[in-house]
């Protein structure tokens, strides 16, 4: 759909939501076939109070008959009663399936996002999906809500209006409903001006809404850098925006209004100039006239109201057109359905040859092939860029490489299904990500219905239960958004903790110790140990002492494996991984015997400037 004018993207994007629309509607055909109905009794009890204006004029009052005065105003008060029940049972019923309608589409949209591949992620803003999931679904309440019932019960009664009307007086309707007419081809091109700006004006207001959320997210780093006033200008500029969008759109709904108030007046000049000529030549009596006049109402209004409802579904249209893109991306799952299921796995990976770059055209990794086998330690070591973390993301599955094939067990990673492979990852961070729940919750999220005591042991294992212990709800204590009122360390702990009890068979540790201070990071390291044993692992440390044991060391530069070895055979080699090592050695004896020199003079790829604990090693 990249191709071509916009017209013609337009015309089948058009169809598909038309499309969309018919589903949503017949999903829900029984709650609007009943409000229908009511509408039908609404509508119809709602003619019969002006059609008794002509007997109450020239029967009663015109003739004196007046044993009809009790008839009529028994027929009005039960036409008034059947018309506020029915409208009160239209409300209640349609609004329902409104809501019902609303909430299907939010979980059936959240749903689809939550499987959509990492690299969505990546390229779109948490406000954007936020705003895709709650508030495009919100306008569908007036296409399956009293919208599209109260579309067709005004074009209903507008109908049954104009017959009567035609029996009255056909040359005083023939003359309305030119001029209702003209109202109509106004109405149809200022709608196809405005769907446009309703689309837009969802967009910016998800692209507001997600940057306010990352402001507010992130409202630590604002304070630090004093950048109030800078996220209040990108703010004031989103908001500014998103005024000019609705001012454009006021303008255009007021001028529909205008344009309705004028075709009201210049159908009440013709009734007044032809209608009181009737009169005069003895064609209409007073009754007929006033019963034209009350009739001529009903018929107006319901195509004025058509406006109001009109711009209401376009709005509608607008989101579900927003929906309907986000549903058509492929989501993991579907991407699934071809491939072979798995079930237990030793845990040996192999990467082959593998090539692979965010963009087609600028390679991250080139040509990376190495394996590690079941139960085994690799640790991946290079500075910042060199390709590490996007490694990490290729085991993890994130990402596919573009070239070369990466092996689990002898089989090829593209072949099996995610869902299956990823049940048998544990990932402890470097940024570990906490929910607003308990500490209990949070080491629990990978096996939500873990015993009491599994949670226990694992919190041990990690020594959760040291700070623990110090709060006074102990595990049931909410850890806050992000895990906001815990430390540091203590995030970085219960994310190990989640990774014990998850017991996978392949561990992702990327730098799992980085936010801890030399007591923690003492006390955790034997928990560390316990979970790497008998698993496969991969290790991401700019603190070398922490890989000495590893298995294998993965030196990478550049997206590339210069070097490879255990931590001895690297050092004896004296390339680059012993370079690293030597820099991070000698800052460390500058930091404690010139603790005034600045150190920000080393180059970037002396990596980690933290102190190092040969004891403490993984």
């Amino acid at each position: 759909m990249r191709g071509g004018s916009s017209a013609e993207r337009a015309t089948p994007a058009m169809s598909a939501v038309w499309s969309e629309a018919r589903l949503l509607v017949w999903a829900h055909r029984k709650r609007l076939t009943l409000g229908l109905v009511l509408m039908v009794i609404d509508r119809l009890s709602a003619l019969v109070l002006p059609a008794t204006s002509k007997y109450l004029i020239d029967n009663v009052i015109g003739k004196q008959q007046w044993d009809l005065l009790p008839w009529l105003a028994v027929a009005a008060g039960v036409a008034s009663l059947v018309d506020a029940s029915a409208s009160f049972a239209l409300s209640q019923i349609l609004g329902v399936a409104a809501q019902k309608a609303i909430t299907d589409i939010r979980r059936m949209v959240e749903a689809h996002v939550l499987r959509l591949p990492v690299r969505y992620f990546d390229q779109t803003k948490t406000g954007v999906l936020i705003s895709r999931v709650m508030t495009d679904a919100e306008g569908l309440r007036n296409l399956v809500g009293t919208g599209l019932v109260q579309l067709f019960g005004g074009l209903m009664t507008a109908l049954m209006a104009l017959v009567i009307l035609f029996y009255l007086n056909w040359r005083l309707t023939t003359i309305t409903v030119a001029i209702l007419a003209t109202f109509g081809i106004g109405m149809a091109t200022a709608f196809r001006r405005l769907r446009p700006l309703f689309r837009e004006r969802r967009e910016i207001n998800a692209e507001v809404t997600g940057r306010l959320a990352e402001a507010l997210g992130g409202i630590r780093v604002v304070k630090s850098y004093t950048a109030e006033k800078r996220e209040e200008l990108v703010f004031a500029k989103g908001v500014h925006r998103l005024f000019r969008n609705v001012a454009e759109s006021l303008t255009g709904v007021s001028g529909i209004t205008a344009f309705s108030t004028l075709v009201l007046g210049a159908i009440g000049v013709v009734m007044i100039t032809l209608g009181g000529h009737a009169i005069h030549a003895g064609t209409m009596t007073l009754g007929d006239f006033i019963m034209y006049l009350f009739f001529t109402g009903l018929m107006a209004a319901p195509v004025i109201q058509i406006a109001s409802i009109s711009t209401q579904i376009s709005e509608a249209f607008a989101g579900l057109d927003r929906i309907r893109e986000i549903r058509e991306m492929a989501t993991e799952d579907e991407e699934d359905a071809g491939r072979a299921p798995l079930t237990d796995i030793q845990g040996e990976v192999a990467f082959e040859h593998v090539t692979f770059g965010y963009k087609a055209d600028a390679p991250v990794l080139h040509d990376v092939s190495f394996h590690a086998p079941a139960g085994s330690t690799t640790a991946l070591v290079g500075s910042s860029g060199a390709g590490t973390s996007t490694l990490i993301s290729l085991v993890m599955t994130f990402n596919r490489p573009q070239q070369g094939r990466i092996f689990i067990d002898g089989r090829d990673l593209s072949s099996v299904r995610l869902r299956d492979f990823r049940q048998h990852l544990g990932v402890v961070l470097q940024e570990n990500f906490l929910f607003d729940g308990t500490i209990a919750e949070n080491i629990a999220y990978a096996r939500p219905h873990a015993s009491r005591d599994e949670i226990l042991a694992a919190s041990r294992i990690a020594h959760c239960d040291v700070f623990v212990e110090r709060f006074k709800d102990g595990y049931e204590t909410i850890v806050g958004e992000r895990g906001i009122r815990l430390s540091g360390g203590e995030r970085q702990r219960v994310a190990i903790a989640r990774a014990i009890l998850a017991d996978p068979r392949l561990l992702i540790l990327d730098e799992a110790t980085s936010n801890l201070d030399s007591e923690s990071e003492a006390m955790i390291q034997d928990g560390l140990r316990s979970l790497r044993r008998g698993r496969t692992t991969f290790v991401i440390a700019h603190r070398l002492s922490t890989i000495q044991s590893a298995d294998q060391i993965l030196v990478l530069e550049g997206g590339r494996i210069v070097e490879r070895g255990t931590h001895e055979e690297l050092l004896a080699a004296a390339g680059r991984y012993r370079q690293l090592h030597d820099k991070q050695y000698r800052l460390e004896r500058n930091r404690f015997t010139n603790p005034g020199e600045d150190f920000t003079a080393e180059p970037a790829e002396a990596v980690a400037s933290v102190p190092v604990r040969p004891n403490n090693a993984l």
